[in-house]
């Protein structure tokens, strides 16, 4: 049997495309969002839809591609020309806006806004469906057939750690760049970055020696399968945590960006600073968490991880109704807080699924995967979102000229307390997830 290492060439390609695609889904999942509310229309009900149907295509994209990439053997062309492509879609979306729909169809500005607001829509599906064919299908299954449990927690890791550098360039890097050049700009160098990465990986990308051909089209639901389900029981358990744990992201995650700039008045350079400081330190912490995690009981582990998240996010909600630069430093601690038990939390759920995922099925699970961890939370979570937002009706500042299609209300600090909440039903699954790994082995 062939053993597996990970050496210095797994290692850059972990960095390499895992960093470029986080630095692009962060882009989609935060940037994509304040661009529309800025330069299209300020329309909660338009991000929150982004959020869901981009969901809805990732899930089905995953099935799609993570079956076909174990049915041919193959997971690095997937990768590779995904990456590609995906750049393309993502240098084309900056220069969408009402000005161009209007001079294109010659329509008034309300009908443009409202087109255009269609056509961001649908932009940001085609991006993810190819996001998700080359990230969220090839590339997972890529690194769990490089992996092993012995050291899957370092991988695990460093992985987690990367959303969050991602989001330290996005937040605050994007948010200066923006103001310096304009969207345009920034969307053509970031897709040019993406698509340069997959060329790179037609050359250097390799698969395990271990991945097989295996299966076919008929197993896009094999992770359905009440006896899959029943065999696997650890991995679909750790599935919900991963659930849970994503709707509370998902429930204010979608609206950060907008809410400290509008609710809490952060400037580009405030919100940059204050954000950069908590991931630093957060990823700096679980740096240490993590190598513990290989050493310690990971369930154990993810009581005090989700403790933390949960602190973090009630946190963030109080840093309201006080002065600047207390509230500030108050958003800071939280965010600090928050961050350390959301990388923790990632990387716990990441290689217990891992752990659990049969060595031979890997790709026909990865749909099932996003099922769990972006289907429902993309959909449930904005809808618990922004019907807080929608309630509390906080009206934006500026509406401007925006008459059509806009919501006319801004996140409220409310949505922080929910995704604390519903980070504390881990507790009720972590018992649960501890008693079934004792007495189940996992069907290979």
């Amino acid at each position: 049997m062939h053993e597996k290492r990970f050496g210095k060439k797994e290692w850059l390609v972990l960095v390499l495309f895992g960093l470029i695609g986080q630095i692009a889904w962060s882009v989609e999942n935060m940037y994509f969002n304040l661009f529309v509310f800025e330069t299209v229309a300020p329309s909660l009900n338009t991000v929150t839809l982004m959020v869901q149907l981009s969901g809805i295509v990732a899930t089905l994209a995953t099935l799609v591609a993570g079956t076909l990439s174990d049915k041919v053997g193959n997971r690095r062309s997937f990768i590779s020309w995904g990456y590609a492509i995906w750049g393309v879609t993502v240098a084309l979306f900056g220069f969408l806006s009402p000005e161009l729909t209007q001079s294109l169809l010659g329509c008034g500005l309300g009908k443009a806004v409202s087109i255009t607001l269609v056509a961001v829509v649908v932009a940001d599906c085609v991006m993810t469906l190819f996001d998700s064919t080359a990230n969220d299908a090839c590339f997972n299954a890529w690194v769990t057939d490089n992996t092993e449990s012995s050291f899957r927690g370092k991988v695990e890791g460093v992985l987690s750690i990367l959303p969050l550098l991602a989001m330290l360039i996005v937040a605050g890097g994007f948010g200066i760049i923006v103001e310096m050049v304009g969207y345009p700009a920034v969307f053509l160098g970031l897709g040019a970055v993406i698509s340069v990465c997959g060329i790179c990986g037609i050359f250097t990308l390799k698969d395990s020696p271990s991945l097989r051909r295996s299966g076919g089209f008929k197993d896009i639901l094999y992770g359905f399968r009440p006896s899959v389900v029943k065999g696997n029981a650890p991995l679909y358990v750790t599935l919900c945590l991963v659930l849970v744990y994503g709707i509370a992201c998902q429930i204010f995650m979608p609206y950060l960006i907008i809410y400290m700039k509008t609710y809490l008045g952060f400037s580009v350079i405030e919100y940059s600073i204050v954000f950069g400081a908590a991931i630093i330190l957060g990823a700096a912490v679980n740096l240490y968490l993590t190598r513990l995690s290989d050493k310690k009981n990971k369930q154990t582990m993810l009581y005090f991880a989700s403790a933390i998240f949960a602190a973090g996010l009630l946190g963030m909600y109080f840093a309201k109704g006080v002065g600047k630069t207390v509230c500030l430093i108050t958003f800071g601690l939280g965010g600090f807080v928050m961050i350390t038990g959301y990388i923790l939390i990632s990387a716990l759920c990441g290689s217990l699924v891992r752990d659990y995922t049969p060595e031979g099925e890997v790709g026909k699970l990865q749909g099932v995967r996003m099922v769990f961890s972006v289907l429902i939370p993309m959909i449930a979570g904005p809808m618990i979102g922004n019907g807080i937002n929608a309630a509390r009706n906080i009206p934006l500042a500026d509406m401007g000229s925006a008459d059509v299609m806009t919501t006319r209300y801004i996140p409220a600090p409310e949505i922080f307390l929910a995704g604390s909440l519903c980070a504390l039903l881990m507790f009720a699954l972590i018992p649960v997830l501890k008693r079934i790994s004792k007495k189940t082995t996992k069907k290979f």
